[in-house]
């Protein structure tokens, strides 16, 4: 009996030390940054966290504390870096409502929304329907083709539009020639053909760029249905409305909520196609903006306001759209 008390606590001190040391190890470990302890769920979430925190830091500090800064700037008043809150602190968005100037270009801006952005993503459905027939010869060359003007400099293709819509260009040329004009056209030196000189240019640039969506979905839908609709008796153009077109809804919503964006913050072609002229009668909310911060009398306060009316503009018409496009359950 004494020999097996002594082995029992003999194994007792044994197991002691090895559960201890098996403590004193894994607390190392997990103080050395070895992760081994840990379940695979575990690993995971680190995991993905150590790949989301250094992102997320860079968004927050990118782009949302610009945003908290313009919006305390939008408060302030004064000229250069002499900056001041105002009185009241609204008076800069007070200010918005009476300059005629800034009323002028949200006009512009709105017209081009309204005219341009519907007119793109029809041309962009009817094109994409057309390119998506598997019996046409050459489709490679047609998409890359109008797929092309989206990816042309924007200085360069904005000089070529300068001059086929001079004075002396080939547009009048051209329209003279067939009779339509006597006298040509100044273009670009009138509020309402520089808006469509502005029109055009946005249509043959970003036509082809709506249609390559346009293309996904459509490649995506099952060529069965659009079989058995014309074994139905459907025509072509039922089959387009009646089969491929409520398929097409998620894309086209896409689509529209990305083009009215880009249009409400459209700076490029009224930069470089008119120079926002003559009299403002061209100019785009983004292009004003542009101006009253870096040009003339720099005022960042008022400038950063305009910002935001454009933010709001953006975000109420974004949601509508959703709201009213997006009929899922």
């Amino acid at each position: 009996m004494p020999r097996t008390k002594q082995s029992n606590s003999a194994l007792d001190t044994d197991s002691t030390k090895t559960s201890s040391g098996i403590s004193r190890s894994r607390r190392s470990s997990l103080s050395s940054g070895n992760f081994t302890g840990l379940g695979v769920a575990q690993k995971r979430s680190l995991t993905g966290w150590a790949f989301l925190i250094p992102a997320a830091l860079l968004i927050a500090i990118m782009n949302f504390y610009p945003m908290f800064q313009a919006f305390f700037l939008s408060m302030k008043t004064g000229k250069g870096a002499n900056l001041n809150y105002a009185e009241p602190l609204w008076y800069n968005y007070k200010r918005l409502l009476d300059d005629e100037i800034f009323m002028m270009t949200m006009r512009n801006t709105f017209i081009y929304l309204i005219v341009q952005v519907p007119i793109m993503l029809f041309l962009a459905l009817i094109l994409a329907n057309l390119l998506n027939n598997k019996h046409l010869r050459f489709k490679a060359f047609w998409r890359t083709a109008i797929f092309l003007p989206c990816a042309v400099s924007l200085v360069s293709y904005s000089l070529v539009f300068r001059t086929l819509f001079s004075t002396e260009g080939f547009v009048n040329d051209m329209l003279r020639g067939i009779g339509i004009i006597d006298d040509p056209i100044n273009w670009l030196g009138q509020g309402s053909t520089a808006r469509i000189v502005i029109i055009i240019g946005l249509l043959w640039r970003w036509t082809g760029y709506n249609m390559i969506f346009y293309l996904a979905a459509l490649q995506n839908i099952e060529y069965s249905s659009l079989e058995a609709a014309k074994i139905d008796g459907a025509s072509s153009t039922q089959t387009f409305f009646y089969v491929t077109l409520p398929q097409l809804k998620p894309m086209i919503l896409l689509t529209a909520i990305l083009s009215t964006n880009g249009t409400l913050q459209l700076f490029d072609e009224s930069w470089n196609l008119t120079r926002g002229g003559p009299a403002y009668e061209s100019m785009s909310m983004s292009h004003y903006l542009y101006e009253v911060s870096f040009q003339k009398n720099p005022n960042f306060g008022y400038a950063a306001a305009i910002s935001y009316v454009i933010l709001i503009l953006v975000a109420i018409l974004a949601l509508t759209q959703m709201k009213v496009g997006d009929k899922r359950d």
